[in-house]
């Protein structure tokens, strides 16, 4: 395909070989603040003697940005794919530097104060990520949503979910080895590629440090890009995908042990706590909560061999653990527990048959019915989980 007729293509302009560092501006429709921006950029090269360039990747911008940032002596990288996470994935690939530090162009970053970002890269750190909240946040500079709900929430549940140390997962300001970060396959277009940087980098091992970092109020008069509510969901819909012990297996266990243990009890007598019976109706929803909770499990199960296949979940225990799982072994154990099932059901219909196949009495006949259709679907479940998971491993066709 041409360029021409890729809808991804886009302009480079020539930048010297052999840089240090990068400075890269995603812009889109910023001539308020993009000269503040490049300036300061500039000056930090200039003063610091670290040799570099100013990159800023143009989304398709209107207002004149980019003659902006030429006049400025900053390089242009037109990318024709909308998106946060597009603009950086071209200037990205574009950079010219060993290390790319990345930032907003609406001035709320100072970039004459990058030092702590290109020492922390010196010193063996894959990604440098900045922490407003220890550096410091003007007044106005963050809404009141981002600074006291969005970030916090979503930082505390990646470093959950991901097992890193960063309190501020979302800083744009963010220092990260260029050739380290080519190798991930970032593939997020939108706001979502900030979480999906620091996901991905956690996950591959990669050295992760922040350093303060203060944020001033932009200087733009428009609204900004970022949609709370939309683009907060974004993010906390990656964290989830990329997690399936936290969305599936930790629920779904949970569910099963709690199912089990109900009916292991109700489906001998029923039982009264505090004047409240629990009987067959708490049986049946007993056996909902395992059947579901086991759905949840083997969706963990799959989504890990997909994530590992595919490149975003590293391989390591989960190797080994899905190594165990067989098509054979859980067609055995799918096999028992339809079997135990129908021997359930089987008993079932005798005690109807020894009441000539009139009336029954539900308390005594559904605490066979109920445990015989849960292992029935529970023994389904696994038998068809366990065939999609050895589909899941062959091999890819040539192509």
């Amino acid at each position: 395909m041409s360029a021409a007729a890729d809808p991804r293509a886009h302009r480079v302009d020539a930048a010297p070989a052999g840089l240090e560092l990068t400075i890269l501006m995603p812009c889109l429709d910023e001539a308020e603040t993009l000269a503040s921006c490049v300036r300061k950029a500039q000056a930090f090269l200039s003063g610091s003697g670290v040799r570099g360039e100013v990159l800023v990747a143009d989304n398709g911008s209107v207002d004149g940005s980019q003659a902006i940032a030429l006049r400025e002596g900053a390089r242009v990288v037109d990318v024709a794919e909308r998106g946060y996470g597009a603009a950086l994935m071209a200037g990205m690939q574009a950079a010219s530097g060993r290390y790319v530090v990345m930032g907003d162009a609406d001035d709320s970053y100072d970039f004459s104060r990058l030092m702590p970002f290109v020492d922390g890269l010196r010193g063996g750190s894959d990604l440098v990520i900045g922490n407003r909240f220890r550096g410091g946040i003007a007044p106005g500079a963050m809404p009141f949503l981002h600074r006291y709900l969005g970030n916090p929430v979503l930082s505390f549940l990646g470093r959950l979910f991901f097992g890193v140390g960063v309190r501020d997962f979302h800083c744009g300001l963010r220092g990260f080895d260029r050739e380290r970060f080519l190798t991930l396959g970032l593939a997020g277009r939108g706001m979502e590629f900030a979480s999906e940087m620091v996901v991905k980098a956690s996950l591959a091992g990669y050295r992760i440090t922040e350093v303060p970092t203060t944020l001033q109020r932009d200087g733009r008069s428009r609204a900004p890009h970022l949609r709370t509510w939309r683009d907060g969901w974004r993010h906390l819909r990656f964290l989830l995908v990329h997690s399936p012990r936290w969305l599936f297996m930790l629920p779904g266990a949970t569910l099963v042990t709690v199912g089990v243990a109900a009916m292991a009890v109700i489906g001998v007598r029923s039982v009264n706590i505090g004047g409240l019976n629990l009987d067959v109706h708490t049986l049946s929803y007993a056996g909902a909560a395992i059947i579901l909770g086991v759905q949840m499990v083997l969706f963990a199960v799959l989504a890990s061999s997909m994530g590992i296949r595919n490149g975003w979940l590293p391989g390591d225990a989960r190797n080994r653990l899905l190594s165990a799982i067989t098509l054979e072994r859980c067609l055995v154990a799918a096999a028992l527990l339809f079997l135990a099932g129908i021997g359930m059901s089987l008993y079932a219909v005798f005690l109807w048959a020894a009441r000539d196949f009139g009336v029954l009495d539900p308390s005594a006949t559904m605490r066979w019915v109920i445990p015989s259709v849960t292992l029935m679907g529970v023994g389904g479940q696994l038998g068809l989980a366990a065939f999609f998971l050895e589909a899941l491993r062959l091999p890819d066709a040539p192509r």
